[in-house]
């Protein structure tokens, strides 16, 4: 009986690990699964330490599948490391939280250093807000998100993703190596069965996307959708995700407190990531997401 409980155990996870995106979305469910996916790996310890006390080597051979699937899945992003080199902009994105009574602090930790500042739930006037204002000489915010800048900000305005009110901007920067276009952006979030408003919202994003002519451009944000999410596939490719080109790790940043997936993400194009990483920031239920890029040279301007 063991030996078979195993057996289909493992059998299972393997499946999930490598068929996950042929599985239904079962009303929001199993995205929200995905978004988990790394974890899974964690029953491979278990099931090998069952297999061992059946002795059969059939049953330890079974086991060893989920343990490879996992490890050609998520090994790379363990073993990968900075590479480095020159950058040109230096960012990062963070929910700030809206009830964080140490939003101040929060932001004034990760922004140190930094040349653009992306930030949600932000409380119009609040302390996160004034830190920022004193350190940073251009801004511009829309409701509960917001973009600081060392850089001038030459154009911006609010974006439509799909929601009640706005929560998403487009800004054009001028930096020393030529414009950059970048999106602030808190899409909805997404729960067991409730990812509705949340899949309609990267929607609206790809054909923002698709439809920007900037070769040099960023998105930061809040996306709540994580990096083994199916619906984020829409938007890597054709952007990529600076924590899986130059991040060492899975760059989890939620909950701040024991981070399980990344909602928080640093997307781009016509640029090179050169390293990425997180960071904590005081009283926030979220950690920062933060990378730095290189433009790409010799491409039109925004």
């Amino acid at each position: 009986m063991l030996r078979r409980s195993i057996i289909v155990m493992a059998g299972a996870l393997t499946l999930v690990l490598c068929g996950h995106r042929l599985l239904p979305e079962l009303g929001g469910f199993t995205p929200v699964l995905e978004s988990l996916l790394p974890w899974l790996g964690a029953a491979v310890p278990l099931l090998l330490v069952g297999a061992a006390f059946t002795r059969s080597w059939r049953v330890l051979v079974t086991t060893l599948l989920p343990a490879i699937a996992w490890g050609v899945m998520f090994g790379p992003a363990l073993l990968r490391t900075s590479p480095g080199g020159p950058s040109d902009v230096s960012v990062v994105t963070l929910n700030v939280g809206a009830a964080n009574a140490d939003s101040a602090q929060a932001v004034r930790a990760v922004s140190q250093n930094r040349d653009l500042v992306a930030v949600q739930e932000l409380t119009d006037g609040g302390p996160a807000a004034k830190m920022l204002d004193s350190r940073f000489p251009h801004r511009y915010q829309v409701t509960t998100v917001g973009l600081w800048s060392r850089f001038p900000i030459l154009r911006a305005h609010k974006v439509d993703i799909g929601l009640d009110w706005a929560r998403a901007l487009r800004a054009v920067v001028e930096t020393p190596k030529g414009r950059l276009t970048v999106y602030v952006m808190h899409l909805a979030s997404a729960r067991p069965g409730q990812t509705a408003q949340r899949d309609e919202n990267l929607g609206y994003v790809r054909k923002i996307i698709d439809g920007d002519a900037s070769r040099h451009l960023l998105l930061l944000g809040d996306l709540n959708t994580a990096t083994t999410d199916r619906k984020r596939s829409g938007l890597v490719p054709p952007l990529s995700d600076a924590q899986q080109e130059a991040g060492s790790g899975f760059g989890f940043t939620w909950p701040s407190s024991f981070p399980v997936t990344r909602p928080d993400h640093i997307l781009y194009r016509g640029l090179t990531a050169t390293g990425a990483g997180v960071e904590r920031a005081a009283g926030s239920d979220h950690r920062a997401a933060v990378a730095s890029l290189r433009l790409w040279e010799n491409t039109p301007r925004s």
